[in-house]
């Protein structure tokens, strides 16, 4: 029997010894349960550019062999299921809830059995302290359920309220997941879509255009693309099923099963020798021209698979799960290749619901920072960065894990403080030699600062750069802040790595967690 098989059929020799002295024309109890069970897991091919069926993912998401269903023969009615697949499997040798919905049963719609099977899934997730993946596939709540239907999506919307602060939580997207149904995945820690299969939107094109004239596709109004790239409201685009499955897998690698559980530790490895020896040349001395953080990282964390989370959307802050000396962290980094690393009121939420979501679940957080500060205009005070910012700030002084902040380049102003500031709480604190921390840069603070002398010098530019200079040496070094002990100490590129590790054999001793 293949992982996938289900069985329907049992032992004829052991039910003919049973069967001796029973009537001969009535079915047996066990030929009951094997058409049974036949019936309720016969395959229904999927539809569209659905690969796999809701039982059929559901095993696919688990290591080989070890989902277990709960219910499998609830039904909804007299000829349907429940529409959705609970269980439990493993995932990496531990135990992982599973909820997949059934396009195949009412086109997965949200009944009120529906919700109630969900919702004891969720109630296994929450009581025993596993982590639950949702895979989503629905067309939202289910109308002739009325406000039974209604009332069943409000009782898993609070079950995800009170799972967010107790266990991970990772929703996939793998067909429509429109109305009441795009909640939940907006109320867990991970949203995964397929590219050209996932949709979510809380009304459908038909019902937008009728209400606002506005002609817009499934794709255009909740594709994986807008919503990975433009609204935020979810994490990944991947291609297919498979590798949706596959990311779930590799986001939980990262976490504990539950808040304040393990850690799930690996074995250290060093960092790529390749990388280490670049990394003291990676940064250029020039602060405006730009270069990949992620070649800082690479010279930094240990040799191992990374995984960036929200890769698309506000580029210019990084949000990645690494290893650090075999312990799982998290990675706040300024990338200059997107708009200088400068942060704005989508990056502010970014950073700090990762932030917040790593400090849960007690997993360090290193921030690399080369920022030039908060992006100024209508546009952004409109967005409302000043509270999108202050999040940033909430976000670093609430943090009960360890907080690492190294600025390798650049930080002024209000997003010196905002990217992990010794003021907020970090643990430790360090800066490159050749970094600069400052109010604000030395061409605008020159500027300001001298405004009468370079409008009355002979050769403006050449003083701007000789007072640039000075400032830059006199004022924005690190030196200042390290005196001052609001830097732990000035390093050089490669010293960057051991700080770190040292810095967690203090604040996150490897006996805190297990080993995988």
């Amino acid at each position: 029997m293949t992982q996938l098989d289900v069985p329907t059929a049992l032992d004829a020799g052991a039910d003919a010894a049973v069967d001796s002295g029973l009537d001969a024309g009535r079915p047996h109890h066990r030929d009951v349960l094997a058409q049974r069970r036949q019936e309720r897991t016969a395959r229904v091919e999927p539809r569209g550019r659905r690969v796999n069926t809701a039982r059929e993912r559901a095993h696919l998401l688990v290591d080989e062999g070890t989902f277990v269903e709960i219910s499998p023969l609830r039904t909804a009615g007299p000829s349907s299921g429940s529409g959705v697949v609970i269980g439990w499997g493993l995932v990496g040798g531990r135990p992982v809830v599973v909820a997949s919905h059934d396009a195949a049963v009412a086109s997965g719609a949200i009944g009120a059995v529906f919700a109630e099977t969900v919702q004891r899934a969720q109630r296994i997730a929450i009581d025993r302290g596993h982590p639950i993946v949702y895979i989503n596939d629905s067309g939202g709540a289910r109308i002739h359920d009325g406000i039974h239907a209604l009332h069943g999506c409000g009782g898993i919307f609070a079950n995800n309220v009170e799972a967010s602060r107790k266990i991970p939580q990772i929703s996939l997207i793998l067909g429509p997941c429109a109305g009441a149904a795009a909640y939940s995945p907006a109320l867990t820690d991970w949203t995964i879509m397929v590219k050209e299969q996932g949709q979510m939107f809380l009304t459908g094109p038909e019902i937008v255009r009728a209400a606002t004239g506005e002609d817009a596709t499934a794709d255009e109004i909740g594709g994986s693309g807008m919503h990975t790239r433009t609204s935020g409201v979810a994490h990944l685009e991947v291609d297919d099923e498979q590798a949706a499955l596959d990311a779930a897998r590799g986001i939980l690698s990262f976490l504990p099963s539950h808040v304040g559980g393990p850690q799930a530790l690996v074995e250290p490895v060093p960092a790529r020798p390749d990388a280490v020896a670049r990394l003291p040349h990676v940064v250029p001395d020039k602060s405006s021209i730009v270069f990949d953080m992620h070649e800082v990282l690479d010279g930094v964390l240990d040799d191992r698979p990374r995984l960036e989370l929200s890769p698309e959307h506000a580029p210019s802050v990084l949000t990645v799960l690494a290893h650090l000396d075999g312990r799982p962290v998290g990675i706040i980094a300024n990338q200059p290749k997107a708009r200088g690393g400068i942060l704005d009121a989508k990056a502010s939420v970014k950073a700090s619901r990762f932030v917040d979501f790593c400090a849960r679940y007690g997993m360090p957080v290193l921030t690399f920072v080369d920022v030039p500060g908060f992006l100024p205009g209508t546009v952004e005070e409109g967005r409302g960065v000043i509270t999108q910012g202050a999040t940033m700030l909430r976000a670093y002084v609430e943090a009960q894990s360890p907080v690492l902040t190294v600025v390798v380049r650049k930080a002024y102003g209000g997003a010196y403080i905002a990217m992990g500031s010794r003021s907020l709480g970090a643990d430790f604190t360090w800066a490159w030699s050749g970094s600069e921390i400052a109010v604000m840069g030395p061409g605008g603070a020159v500027a300001l600062l001298h405004r009468r002398a370079l409008k009355d010098a002979e050769d403006p530019d050449a003083l701007r750069d000789e007072l640039a200079a000075e400032y830059r040496e006199n004022v924005a070094r690190p030196y200042l802040a390290a005196e001052a002990g609001i830097l732990d100490d000035v390093i050089v590129a490669e010293e960057t790595r051991d700080r770190m590790v040292q810095a967690l054999g203090v604040l996150a001793p490897r006996a805190q967690g297990a080993q995988a």
